[in-house]
């Protein structure tokens, strides 16, 4: 990793070659930023005057499911050999090129965390395949915790991005070249499990989504690998993942994507050669400097989970190692996704999940809008996450007989025909015993209020 310049941008990648890429632009000055090992040529990398004047990412790459990653770095333009393949779309392919669908709707889009995929390598006539991909790819998702608890939190869209071939550039073979509307291919830079994509393409058809917050790259294929980019894009979603769309172990890529640009998440492997850890206090909610003994004794991060069995195996304590440093820094547990591929997250980590999953979406939704007075006869309903309770009241009094309810009218808590205006309200608390911190709980609780009419 290379060291960070004072008042300069450093661009941060994490790539996983069959695991995922993580991209993040951050500010670093001097004394803000912690103290690195000596600089070093990661795996992979060009030396060359030219390729020091091309914009590039650092990466991490899983080169197997459940292996632990490496380091290296790649050019972010697509390759000439790729771009020189492109021809137009026919009149036919342009018109349904750029095509939204939605996929899964639980509620409006600013009440929910909205993911977009797009796809890549489908031609015109494979647009239906892609969908079923979409649904396909999003059930093995959201079979993992805590994304399983709180499938009410989210919506799901799919883009069409229509591509002149089908499958993906570098399937099976490294010379394979496929004319594709995001140009994905294997083998990026030289690595054959690292799925690469061109992310202003990726943002062009994102885009064209309601309001994404974060977006998957579905690539046609069955091979083996992935990438995925945390990022600050002009559209406002949080991060990028790419995934072969019939690999069965792509899913992983995705999720442990999200543990970074969603959960905020540090990877918690290293390598020895980074030897000890001696700067500041990491800011992520999965690493520190503190042993167990005194995380509890100072009220520190994850010290209200000491002791707990965690999901992920063993008790969560403070485990040597992590933030890419074997000494100096301590993480939750001895294995969670965050390190290997296929485990699950850890309790700190689910909590950091929920968070990031509340800073995009509300625990109380509702189609019924707030805009115009509701009718008497009218039905209010809600959604909210299986984990969460709903009380109703009236004009600031609770309807004790209605707690629980999911769709009620006016009339059937009391509002009387009396020509004045009255109010309901719902609030709904988030009851999961997955959080403990008082920060996040509050973010677990929400409100909506709607006039009824007099």
């Amino acid at each position: 990793m290379r060291r960070r310049l004072p008042g300069r941008f450093s661009i941060r990648t994490a790539a996983v070659a069959g695991g995922l890429v993580l991209t993040s632009a951050l500010a670093a000055t001097a004394s803000a930023t912690p103290a690195e090992p000596p600089p070093t040529r990661l795996a992979g990398a060009h030396d060359s005057s030219a390729h020091a004047a091309q914009r590039t990412h650092e990466v991490e790459y899983f080169t197997r499911p459940g292996g632990h990653p490496r380091h290296t770095e790649v050019p972010a333009a697509t390759p000439d050999r790729l771009a020189r393949a492109h021809r137009a779309l026919s009149a036919s392919e342009a018109a349904a090129d750029g095509d939204v669908s939605s996929v899964i709707q639980t509620g409006p889009v600013a009440d929910k965390l909205d993911v977009v995929f797009v796809g890549d390598g489908y031609t015109a006539a494979q647009q239906e395949d892609f969908h079923a991909d979409v649904r396909s790819k999003w059930e093995q998702i959201s079979a993992v915790e805590p994304y399983f608890s709180y499938k009410q939190l989210f919506n799901v869209w799919a883009v069409d991005a229509v591509s002149n071939q089908s499958g993906v550039s570098g399937d099976p073979g490294k010379d394979v070249v496929r004319d594709t509307a995001l140009k994905s291919y294997f083998w990026c830079d030289g690595i054959e499990r690292l799925l690469c994509v061109d992310t202003d393409k990726v943002e062009s058809y994102a885009a064209k989504a309601p309001q994404a917050d974060l977006v998957v790259v579905l690539s046609n294929s069955t091979k083996y690998g992935g990438a995925g980019y945390t990022l600050t894009s002009q559209v406002g979603y949080d991060g990028i993942a790419t995934a072969s769309s019939d690999n069965a172990d792509s899913d992983q890529v995705a999720v442990h994507e999200t543990g970074h640009s969603l959960g905020k998440l540090a990877d918690e492997y290293f390598y020895a050669e980074y030897g000890t850890y001696t700067g500041a206090e990491p800011s992520e909610s999965n690493a520190t400097k503190l042993t167990a003994a005194q995380l509890t004794s100072q009220q520190k991060k994850w010290y209200r989970w000491i002791g707990q069995t965690s999901p992920d195996g063993g008790k969560v304590g403070a485990f040597e190692g992590g933030r890419y440093y074997p000494k100096g820094i301590n993480r939750p547990t001895e294995n969670s996704i965050m390190r290997t591929l296929g485990q699950e997250f850890s309790l700190p980590g689910r909590e950091a999940m929920i968070a990031g999953f509340y800073r995009h979406a509300k625990v109380l939704s509702s189609p019924t809008g707030t805009d115009t007075a509701v009718k008497r006869d009218a039905a209010i309903k809600v959604t909210l996450p299986s984990s969460a309770s709903v009380k109703w009241s009236v004009d600031g009094k609770e309807v004790t007989a209605a707690r629980g309810k999911k769709s009620v009218t006016p009339a059937s808590l009391g509002v009387a025909a009396d020509g004045r205006t009255h109010t309901v309200t719902a609030t709904a608390t988030d009851n999961t015993t997955a959080v403990k911190d008082p920060a996040v709980r509050k973010l677990l609780t929400g409100s909506r209020t709607w006039k009824i009419a007099a």
